[in-house]
């Protein structure tokens, strides 16, 4: 005989945040990141095996599915690194107040896409060489 029993609280229970975005975001960017690095060894492997294997890494990175993955990489990277950064003050005890506890997170979203996209127009206009 099943039992009348209250349903856990789901996510249409919550209200969305930008704190609850960002965490799920988090954790996202960070399976992408691990998944990043198969693309990282393939361009190691292709650079030891010479031209004609680093030509078909150069071909697919240059693809439009290359350079989608590699900006969404790219901001994977930023989104960790300022979402770090954030963490760091909270360790030290700074950022709780609820004005700044948001602040914060919009703050690591736009300087994420902001990095991002001076990374990508600062590898166009010098043509991807350092």
């Amino acid at each position: 005989m099943p039992h009348a029993r209250p349903l856990s609280p789901h996510l249409s229970v919550y209200e969305w945040r930008i704190t609850m975005v960002l965490s799920i975001l988090h954790r996202v960017t960070g399976a992408f990141l691990c998944l990043g690095l198969v693309l990282v060894a393939w361009g190691l492997m292709a650079l030891a095996a010479g031209e004609p294997a680093w030509s078909t890494f150069a071909g697919f990175c240059g693809s439009w599915i290359g350079m989608v993955l590699l900006v969404c990489w790219t901001f994977s990277l930023f989104v960790h690194l300022c979402n770090g950064i954030r963490h760091l003050f909270w360790d030290a005890g700074s950022g709780f107040e609820k004005s700044q506890y948001f602040t914060s997170a919009w703050v690591v979203v736009i300087a994420s896409i902001a990095l991002t996209v001076v990374v990508w127009l600062w590898a166009g206009m010098t043509g991807g060489t350092a």
